[in-house]
C-alpha cells in the first residue's frame, strides 16, 4: 500500500459533541443531510461578512439596500441552518465550506481589492460577485430542502422552502437593478 493516497475521513460533529455515526461515516440520506446543513451554516456565515463589505463599496443607493438586505437575509439562514441542525442534536460547526471560501476570496479579488475608474462597473461586479454567492445558496438550499423531503421532516421543509423562496427573490432584485440600469450605466 506505499504510495497510494490515504484520504483522512471528516466527521459530521465536531470532537467534543457525541458522534453516534462516528465510526460509520456517512452511510444514510439522514448523514448526507446534515452534512449539508452544517456546509450551509459555514456557506452562510462566510458570505455574510463579505456582503457587508460589498454594501459598503457600492455607490448605487438601491444596490447598498439590496445588500443590506441580502445581509439580513444570510443572518437569518445562518439561524435557521443552526436550528435545524440543533434539533438534529447536531452542532452546526460541523463543516467548513469550501465551496464559498472560494466564492468569498473571488468577490474580494473583483471587488474589494481591484481598483475601478468607474463606480458603475464596480456596482456591476458587486452585483457579479453577489449572485454568484446567492446561486451556490440556492443549489445548496434546494439539495437540502429535497432530502428533508425524503426524509419527511416536514417543519424543517417549510423552513428551508421559505429561506429558498427569500434567496431566490434577493436574486432576482438584484437582477432588475443590473437590467433597469447598473448595467447600462457601466457600458456608457
Amino acid at each position: 500500500m506505499a504510495g497510494r493516497n490515504v484520504r483522512r475521513r471528516r466527521t459530521l460533529f465536531p470532537q467534543t459533541q457525541s458522534n453516534p455515526m462516528k465510526e460509520n461515516g456517512m452511510n444514510t440520506l439522514k448523514d448526507l443531510y446534515l452534512d449539508q446543513i452544517q456546509d450551509l451554516y459555514s456557506a452562510t456565515r462566510q458570505s455574510r461578512d463579505i456582503v457587508i463589505e460589498l454594501e459598503k463599496a457600492a455607490t448605487n443607493e438601491e444596490l447598498k439596500e439590496a445588500l443590506h438586505k441580502g445581509h439580513n437575509g444570510i443572518s437569518a439562514g445562518m439561524d435557521v441552518m443552526a436550528g435545524i441542525a440543533r434539533k438534529h442534536d447536531v452542532s452546526p460547526d460541523g463543516e467548513h465550506c469550501k465551496g464559498m471560501e472560494g466564492l468569498v476570496a473571488e468577490a474580494r479579488a473583483h471587488v474589494l481589492e481591484e481598483e475601478f475608474g468607474d463606480s458603475d462597473v464596480k456596482d456591476a461586479m458587486i452585483i457579479t460577485q453577489y449572485q454568484r454567492m446567492a446561486h451556490y445558496a440556492i443549489a445548496g438550499y434546494g439539495c437540502v430542502k429535497a432530502f428533508a423531503e425524503r426524509l419527511g421532516l416536514d417543519e424543517d421543509v417549510q423552513l428551508l422552502d421559505r429561506h429558498l423562496s427569500n434567496t431566490y427573490d434577493g436574486d432576482e432584485k438584484l437582477t432588475d437593478l443590473a437590467k433597469g440600469g447598473i448595467n447600462k450605466a457601466a457600458a456608457a
